[in-house]
């Protein structure tokens, strides 16, 4: 199980040219990211589990942990 927060940094698992991205908000099972090169996405946690960045995640803004907004994924797989 993986816990995320608005301003964690996360990497899609079958996308790894869109580079580290940042979650930007987390609304039931959808997860708006914004991507290095790719931009905004919307990421459909059902479906996709999304790998924290670690030292990018922990080097965060506290500001960002303020608004704990947290999605549960389960990985499967």
């Amino acid at each position: 199980i993986y816990e995320f927060c608005v301003g964690d940094f996360v990497h899609h698992p079958s996308r790894p040219d869109w580079g580290t991205g940042q979650i930007q908000s987390i609304i039931g099972h959808r997860i708006t990211v914004n991507f290095e090169h790719m931009g905004k996405t919307i990421i459909l946690a059902d479906q996709i589990s999304l790998s924290p960045v670690a030292d990018e995640t922990d080097s965060a803004p506290s500001g960002y942990r303020r608004r704990r907004i947290i999605a549960r994924l389960i990985k499967t797989g």
